[in-house]
């Protein structure tokens, strides 16, 4: 793979299993676990949500890009919020330095999975309902994935099943595809 690190970044909706995929994923390969939005609140020293109220959208959106793009890591799975698809500095970052991965899920299996966004820290612009959310990032997320894995109704161990047909080169046993060269 050319210009490839070996990084992982997991992407899609708030509540599509990014942190809890990514840390089984971290321990099935033996690489790290980064929680990008667990940085931000350390960075600035309150939750996602508090940040979102002090210094709005606007000012969540730099914080975010700020942070995501500044972030150094080999052998590591990284999970930025669900709205980083938004900061194309962040996302340029994160394709230099990793593969990555769109967790794909259903508006419905969302809603079944969610409670209150505005708690999660979820960036929602005023009015904005779930749908509206889903279907302003869906179309982002199929434009940074590089791989997408569809997530409805599997179960984790499903999920990284999933990841490792798709990106073989990151068997954990280091069964590389072999690729021919000529």
């Amino acid at each position: 793979m050319e210009n490839m690190t070996d990084n992982i970044t997991l992407i899609g909706m708030p509540g599509s299993g990014k942190s809890t995929i990514g840390v089984l994923l971290a321990k099935k390969l033996g690489y790290r676990f980064v929680d990008s939005d667990l940085l931000i609140q350390e960075q600035e020293g309150m939750l996602l949500k508090d940040i979102i109220a002090r210094k709005g959208d606007e000012g969540f959106s730099r914080i975010e890009n700020q942070v995501n793009s500044r972030i150094q890591a080999s052998r590591t799975v990284i999970a930025p919020g669900g709205s980083v698809v938004y900061c194309g500095e962040a996302m340029e970052h994160l394709r230099q330095i990793s593969r990555i991965v769109y967790l794909r899920i259903s508006c419905a299996s969302l809603k079944e999975r969610l409670g209150d966004l505005k708690s999660r820290g979820v960036l929602l612009k005023e009015g904005m309902t779930l749908d509206d959310l889903y279907e302003e990032r869906a179309p982002l997320y199929e434009r940074y994935g590089e791989v997408t894995l569809d997530v409805d109704h599997l179960t984790m161990g499903e999920v990284l099943d999933c990841f490792l047909r798709a990106c073989p080169e990151f068997h954990p046993d280091g069964e590389r595809q072999k690729r021919l060269s000529f």
